[in-house]
């Protein structure tokens, strides 16, 4: 039986670019770093929040090259308490936005964006229970 997600893990063509797109855009701290391999490959561990949750990587992969072609297949959501000011603060830091701030019923609101490989991730700021 499946007990919960244990790890995310976005790869890259530039796993470094990445996880400081990460870091210095979306305010995330990387608390690991590792060679994988025998082709040098970098491997980040980003920590989201100050709960112990899921894990979040950034590795490089020799498969992937350019930008994702199909950024809406797969989306993370960060958790945040006040989605109008966090979306405010990642467009002041020229982060792409896809999506303004909506509502959706019974869940809260969400806004998304889009980081430097073209992956999107969302805001979420959900109703209090």
């Amino acid at each position: 039986m499946i007990k919960k997600i244990e790890s995310i893990t976005l790869f890259s063509q530039d796993a470094r670019k990445l996880a400081k797109f990460y870091k210095e855009k979306i305010g995330l701290k990387i608390i690991f770093e590792a060679e994988m391999g025998e082709k040098g490959e970098k491997a980040f561990e980003l920590k989201v929040g100050k709960e112990k949750g899921s894990a979040f990587y950034i590795i490089d992969h020799s498969k992937v090259r350019g930008k994702n072609k199909q950024p809406e297949r797969v989306i993370i959501n960060f958790e945040v308490g006040d989605i109008k000011k966090e979306a405010s603060s990642l467009v002041k830091k020229r982060v792409k936005k896809i999506q303004d701030i909506y509502h959706v019923e019974n869940y809260g609101f969400i806004a998304t964006f889009q980081d430097i490989d073209g992956n999107y991730f969302q805001l979420v700021q959900v109703k209090p229970s």
